[in-house]
């Protein structure tokens, strides 16, 4: 009775990491529900420190990255690092993103790319944590975040193009 309570509390927000950090909606899934069961099996480990939904949080940003771990090898492809928050915060093209739309982007990116992005841009890891997470250089973390970045504000810059040219 409490997992149903707890999942039917927290599902669509976990589900909502699932995305981020999988191909498809399948593996979004997957994820979803290895994350709840190993929540379930470790809840008696919650110490109480910090909030309850940081710890699930972070249990389904593990469970994600178990999955790719193997699958994703991560390389480094350049070293200029470019910031996505570089587009002003009051241009029409934020009026016009919809959250929605920016996650497609972000899914859009190749796994190695998207997994770092994630982890520092969303979920607020340094580069240091996340070169320790996916066995990599703190170097290679800014490159492919470098990298995602770029491509993201290619998106949005054509994106952004393609909507000026239908009004």
């Amino acid at each position: 009775m409490a997992q149903k309570a707890l999942y039917e509390l927290m599902s669509s927000k976990m589900f909502g990491v699932c995305v981020r950090y999988s191909n498809n909606h399948e593996d979004a899934q997957d994820i979803l529900q290895d994350g709840f069961v190993k929540v379930f099996e470790k809840i008696t480990q919650y110490e109480g420190k910090g909030s309850f939904e940081g710890w699930v949080r972070r249990i389904f940003v593990n469970t994600a990255l178990e999955k790719f771990r193997g699958q994703v090898r991560i390389i480094a492809t350049e070293d200029n690092l470019l910031k996505l928050n570089n587009i002003d915060q009051h241009d029409p093209v934020n009026d016009q993103l919809s959250e929605k739309e920016l996650l497609a982007f972000i899914q859009e990116l190749s796994p190695k790319y998207r997994v770092v992005f994630n982890l520092y841009a969303i979920e607020g890891y340094s580069h240091k944590e996340i070169s320790d997470m996916l066995d990599i250089t703190e170097g290679t973390s800014k490159s492919n975040l470098s990298r995602a970045r770029t491509i993201l504000q290619q998106k949005v810059a054509k994106y952004y193009h393609q909507e000026r040219s239908v009004i």
